[in-house]
């Protein structure tokens, strides 16, 4: 058994966080539907000196949509040493949900919330699990680990503690879509390894890992770890494997009627 995962932020800085997404709503004339946090914090693994990676999905005002110039569909904050902040529009953020893109979906079940709408954020959730489900997600978590671990792993005799965990959330993420297959994964870490069969040694050892990390700065490094990387090859493997799902519905009609409904309401 891993420890615990309790998802708190420091008070000052929640505090500031909540002073920014006010400033941006002032600022750009814009409704927060939702900010979370996204990074190592809300995955369960912050080491000493994370930053917070604060991402929302916004609504502009009607008339922002009716115009022959769009404007830009990004918010982004200067990114400080503590804080990183920026936000979707929501027509952007759906039409990368429908591709399908999993991300929304992961940002709607972080477990550290900034700001939340409970009317938008039930559709959205509900649309976001009708769109983006097996194959989806398989191919998303296949490809972020798989990137990650031929960029910082590969022959490497010692790794970044940070970068392991990006490539090992992925593959335990893939292990879950295996035996849970109406199942969404749960973002954080811990939340996954308890919902998925692994042997004692893989546990301790993932557990050990996470001590580690916890008490080095973000470019902390050790050796490899035998049990870890066969779990993620051998869940890297299976993935490749696994037939995809009959075609889904077109989910664009729902998308759009969602779009129309949120907006009037901003």
């Amino acid at each position: 058994m891993l420890p615990a995962f309790v998802p708190l932020i420091d008070t000052e800085v929640r505090g500031a966080i909540l002073d920014k997404l006010a400033e941006i709503e002032r600022d750009h004339d814009v409704r927060i539907l939702f900010a979370v946090e996204s990074g190592s914090r809300a995955w369960g693994f912050p080491s000493p000196d994370s930053d917070y990676d604060v991402r929302f999905v916004y609504a502009n005002r009607r008339d922002w949509y009716l115009t022959l110039n769009p404007g830009r569909d990004v918010i982004e904050l200067p990114i400080s040493a503590e804080l990183d902040i920026n936000g979707w529009d929501l027509r952007k953020a759906l039409n990368l949900l429908l591709k399908p893109n999993p991300v929304m979906l992961e940002w709607l079940s972080s477990p550290i919330r900034y700001g939340w709408s409970d009317g938008a954020c039930a559709a959205l959730i509900d649309l976001a699990r009708r769109i983006t489900h097996q194959t989806a997600c398989r191919f998303h978590y296949l490809s972020l680990g798989e990137g990650q671990w031929q960029k910082h792993v590969g022959e490497a005799d010692e790794v970044n503690f940070k970068k392991y965990f990006y490539i090992l959330r992925p593959a335990l993420a893939l292990r879950w879509l295996r035996f849970h297959p109406s199942r969404l994964p749960p973002m954080n870490l811990q939340d996954l390894v308890a919902g998925l069969d692994l042997d004692p040694a893989t546990t301790g050892r993932i557990g050990e890992l996470l001590e580690a990390k916890s008490q080095a700065k973000e470019i902390g490094t050790g050796a490899r770890i035998a049990e870890i990387d066969r779990l993620i090859l051998s869940e890297f493997a299976m993935a490749k494997e696994a037939p995809p799902e009959s075609d889904r519905d077109d989910h664009r009609g729902a998308a759009d009627t969602l779009f129309r409904h949120l907006v009037g309401g901003a």
